[in-house]
């Protein structure tokens, strides 16, 4: 018997606590909407570049800078929006050296502008702020700036604010559907310390009690993905010969750390290899590959990749696929890494489509191991990670209010996408399917639409209501059948209107693919007497009678 249907019956009979979507409308207040929307104050300028200066003073837990933000002018427009959440402030907003009025609504500043905006111009706006932060409380989940001390005494300090939004700590549009094409950063810390930022350092301006590390990146840069990790660290690294020619892969840990770190760090060569197969060339050679230490578990920093994790495999010492496969390697640098390609270079346009970084990342875990240790490895390893799915809500959240869905959309999605590959039998179209993503919207920012169109599209199948089920409903379709008069009977329930999705079975020792409805069809035929839906469906499975 075919070695992944030996596991079918447990995969197949699939729990049946499946939970209805809820009814129940979100409420949410204008603070959500001024944060997620897109309004006016937001579309009519693009942004092009920030220079971020920021100090970091340790002794209050406190910050300093502005950001210089360069943008061009779509339509003419007076008022704008800029985001900066308390207790942070701004104290003052020029353009063209001359003091412009704002007016504060909670994390938002209304900026009265006194220049003409000409559609087509470039434009300047100079932001200086400072104050206190908020303190991350468990981070990256609950962000903010992370102020900790190493074993010697060092301050170890970090930014993450995925979700509750880079405005944080520094003013910017901070809003996903608008990237910068580019980024210079002058962080400034306390002489001994050191700043990992992203993109490459292009100078260090020593001071008597302070240093200032610029980082450039030139590559196009969602705003969570901006960072600052200071520490007393050390550097070492490699030169990897990729798709695109020679990446820098540079490491900076604590210094406590370098030893280990340059044995367990041999994973991050690993990653690149496996995610270049897959996905395609890394997506920012041109900044660099940095994996940095950070006093959190980690996060897909762009370029600055943070580390947490203990320097041990699976997900702080556990595998959360229960297979054991996921101790073949360090999650974080796995994951994380993983998020260059699936939220750095595509990146999505609004919170809600949050799948698009998160399904397709967990996806890549299993391809880690696909390519290193073989393709069944990789699949009972996504098979396993089901025990972690709740199918509690929709995957997709509410658009305009930066909510995102049921944290289903890691190991569901990631199963989904495997499930897609079960449904094309190609592996290798499958390949240039997950790379062609990356080609076609290389640095792009996307929404759920463009990448169900993209793959149905590459794939020749109408995928509309397989998404809509495993997207946009919290249920799982149910396969049920039964046999009578020497047919097998069978349909799908618990599904959404019109849904149509194949499905692959083992009758008596051969593979043969169905075509359910929602209405009953027969297969005519001897009894059977092996009947095994493909673990690879995430689907449940119901023997009954009509």
């Amino acid at each position: 018997m075919n070695s992944k249907f030996t596991q079918s019956i447990l995969a197949g009979a699939l729990s049946f606590f499946l939970l209805l979507s809820s009814s129940a409308v979100a409420q949410y207040s204008r603070a959500d909407s001024l944060r997620g929307r897109l309004g006016p104050e937001r579309t009519w300028w693009d942004l092009k570049h920030y220079d971020l200066s920021v100090e970091i003073i340790p002794s209050k837990k406190s910050i300093k800078g502005s950001n210089k933000i360069s943008y061009q002018v779509i339509n003419e427009a007076k008022l704008l929006q800029l985001d900066l959440q308390e207790p942070l402030a701004i104290t003052s907003i020029t353009q063209g050296g001359e003091s412009l009025a704002y007016k504060r609504e909670g994390a938002v500043y209304w900026v009265t502008l006194t220049k003409k905006q000409v559609p087509g111009a470039l434009e300047e706006l100079v932001v200086q702020y400072e104050g206190i932060p908020k303190e991350a409380v468990r981070p990256p989940w609950d962000g903010g700036i992370t102020w900790q001390k190493d074993s010697k005494g060092f301050d170890f300090i970090a930014s993450s604010n995925q979700g509750i939004g880079s405005s944080i700590w520094w003013p910017l549009k901070d809003h996903p559907a608008d990237e910068v094409d580019s980024l210079d950063m002058h962080v400034t810390v306390p002489k001994g310390l050191m700043d990992i930022s992203n993109g490459r350092l292009v100078e260090i301006e020593l001071g008597k009690d302070t240093d200032t590390f610029h980082w450039k990146v030139v590559n196009p840069i969602n705003d969570y993905g901006v960072n600052i990790n200071v520490g007393d660290y050390v550097q070492f690294g490699e030169k990897y010969a990729g798709e695109k020619g020679t990446l820098d892969m540079d490491y900076f840990v604590l210094r406590e750390n370098l030893e280990k770190a340059k044995v367990h760090f041999q994973d991050a060569r690993r990653m690149m290899k496996a995610f270049e197969h897959w996905f395609g060339p890394y997506p920012f050679y041109e900044d660099g590959f940095k994996l940095v230490e950070a006093p959190y578990l980690g996060m897909e920093h762009q370029s600055s990749v943070t580390y947490g994790n203990g320097y041990q495999n699976g997900y702080r010492g556990r595998d959360l696929s229960g297979t054991g496969w996921g101790m073949k390697f360090d999650f974080i640098i796995i994951h994380e890494a993983g998020h260059e390609w699936f939220a750095n270079n595509i990146t999505y346009k609004d919170e809600a489509d949050m799948w698009i970084h998160e399904s397709f990342t967990n996806y890549s875990e299993s391809l880690f191991l696909d390519y290193h240790y073989g393709k069944e490895a990789g699949q009972a390893y996504v098979r396993g990670t089901r025990m972690n799915i709740v199918n509690d809500k929709p995957i997709i959240g509410d658009y305009g209010v930066n909510q995102r869905g049921s944290g289903d959309m890691y190991y569901k999605g990631g199963n989904l996408l495997n499930m897609l590959r079960q449904i094309l039998q190609d592996d290798e179209k499958w390949r240039q399917i997950l790379r062609g993503l990356n080609e076609t919207f290389y640095h792009q920012t996307v929404n759920t639409a463009q990448v169900e169109s993209y793959i149905s599209k590459q794939m020749g199948l109408n995928l509309a209501k397989v998404f809509d089920q495993y997207l946009r409903d919290a249920r799982i379709p149910i396969f049920e059948y039964y046999q009578q008069d020497g047919a097998l009977h069978y349909r799908w329930i618990s599904v959404v209107k019109d849904f149509d999705m194949p499905v692959d079975v083992l009758l008596d020792g051969s593979i043969k693919r169905l075509q359910p409805k929602t209405a009953w069809q027969k297969l005519a035929g001897a009894p059977v007497q092996e009947f095994v839906v493909d673990p690879d469906y995430y689907v449940g499975v119901l023997k009954s009678r009509e």
